[in-house]
């Protein structure tokens, strides 16, 4: 994606000719490049081809609306700012609005002195939280940040780089949403979360940090790609090494029939290889398993990352 380097570009999504022609003069005399898009079809189209350093979005489009093109620019998009700028001016109309993804809110008419203040404002923080994520992922500390429903506020770039990973090779973004959204109250209490990275049974790691904020938790990726051998549950557990292979997927959240395609068996087989593993570990459901298994992995003797 391309991006102007020597000045700040905003991204103005309203189907009004009025107040497109008012914010882009306004813009442009600030000495501020500005892309627009009439709805937000187009601007999804324009963030295909650039990354500007804000966007001004309005709320009542024709093809995609405001609270929809949110929604959707955050699944790329963690960290730019977003400002709604619309004549709504219910409660709800608000609230929705900040649920998508917004940063701000302003009530049209349009003041243009107050639209240039908000975006110097916006822009810049996101710039020191960019810099700030990348002297951390410098420093090998991949952080990133979630709300109590398991949403990715931002990640540091190496970090969302290895979520992404993740993404592209095991669940979409509202499933991992969930995992994490159950997994916090454990990762509170000192349990981390193991999440599959390839089909070589390379894992994240993910350790609860700290909470920030009233509804913003910092979590952090160790070990990335460290290789698994399910041996460890083998020895640890007494168990055999087929039901140590199934207890190993199991931990990565697997599914009996996804667990069944990955081993090349049966689902019937690789419920009855659970059956008969629970009594041997003291598990009565696959959550206290694979618990049990991950926290095994976690302080066991893990293999060493690949070159």
């Amino acid at each position: 994606m391309q991006k102007f380097k020597d000045k700040t570009t905003v991204l103005v999504v309203d189907d009004s000719p009025e107040s497109l022609g008012m914010i882009n003069m306004a813009l442009d005399e600030a000495g501020i490049a500005v892309l627009i898009a009439l709805n937000g079809q187009q601007a999804m189209n324009v963030l295909e081809q650039v990354t500007p350093d804000i966007i001004l979005l309005d709320a009542i489009m024709p093809v995609m609306d405001g609270f929809e093109c949110a929604r959707e620019i955050r699944k790329k998009f963690l960290l730019t700012p977003i400002i709604f700028m619309t004549g709504l001016v219910e409660v709800e109309h608000i609230v929705r609005a900040f649920d998508a993804g917004a940063n701000d809110y302003i009530i049209k008419p349009i003041r243009p002195e107050e639209l240039l203040v908000r975006i110097r404002q916006h822009t810049n923080n996101a710039r020191m939280l960019i810099e700030a994520q990348k002297a951390l992922d410098s420093m090998r500390q991949h952080v990133f940040c979630i709300n109590q429903h398991g949403h990715i506020l931002w990640a540091t770039p190496d970090a969302q780089l290895l979520l992404n990973q993740h993404l592209q090779q095991y669940e979409d973004s509202a499933k991992l949403d969930e995992r994490l959204m159950r997994w916090l109250p454990n990762g509170q209490n000192g349990h981390d979360l193991a999440l599959p990275l390839n089909k070589d049974d390379s894992v994240l790691t993910v350790h609860y940090f700290k909470q920030t904020e009233e509804d913003e938790y910092l979590l952090k990726i160790h070990s990335p790609n460290v290789e698994i051998d399910p041996a460890i549950l083998e020895e640890n557990l007494a168990i055999t090494s087929r039901e140590a292979e199934v207890l190993l997927w199991l931990a990565h959240g697997k599914t009996n029939r996804e667990i069944a395609e990955i081993l090349e068996m049966s689902p019937r087989t690789v419920n009855k290889h659970l059956e008969q593993m629970y009594p041997k570990i003291g598990a009565d459901n696959r959550t206290v398993a694979a618990s049990l298994a991950i926290q095994i992995i976690l302080g066991g003797r893990m293999g060493t990352p690949p070159v």
